[in-house]
């Protein structure tokens, strides 16, 4: 991790007010612009990761296909776009669905606060992650994830729990 990567600063319109560090803004708990991507295989399945151990916060956690924050000046698709490729290894074309605010205190201090655009994507493809962001991922069908939610929801991350069902109220899954 790169620990002057900078994040946007955002109210809750998701209108710039400012540029920080990254780990200066999770421990102050401001409001940044963030996306997850959701991607889906044409047996309807999700493919979720298993987010790496060294991650500086949720680690070991199941989650969406990938997430992160768009860099200043580039747009939230760019940047959804960019860190699939980082993170596990494919492209795939992207399709903003909805946006949620969400806030998460964790244990080291941090809190995500985040206004987070949802993206999905449709991919058949082999799957390459890089081992510094992926511990696991498979792929998986909904009812099959709602499940394991609702039995072992401490298995997945804050932001996983509250983007799922908004995918089935949004007719996603």
């Amino acid at each position: 991790m790169n620990e002057q990567e900078e994040v946007i600063l955002v109210n809750d319109k998701d209108e710039q007010v400012g540029v920080m560090e990254k780990m200066e803004t999770h421990r102050k708990a401001l409001l940044h612009r963030a996306f997850s991507v959701f991607i889906f295989n044409s047996n309807g399945e999700m493919l979720i990761q298993q987010r790496a151990l060294g991650k500086y916060h949720s680690p070991g956690l199941w989650t969406n296909t990938c997430c992160s924050h768009p860099r200043p000046g580039e747009t939230t698709t760019e940047a959804a776009s960019r860190r699939l490729k980082e993170e596990l290894g494919f492209e795939a074309p992207l399709e903003k669905v909805f946006d949620f605010i969400y806030r998460a205190p964790f244990d080291n201090g941090l809190t995500e606060n985040e206004f987070d655009h949802v993206f999905i994507g449709y991919y058949d493809g082999p799957v390459t992650p890089d081992s510094n962001e992926v511990k696991g991922y498979r792929f998986s069908l909904p009812a099959d994830i709602q499940q394991e939610l609702s039995s072992n929801p401490e298995r997945y991350t804050e932001w996983f729990k509250i983007a799922f069902p908004m995918l089935k109220e949004q007719g996603i899954i």
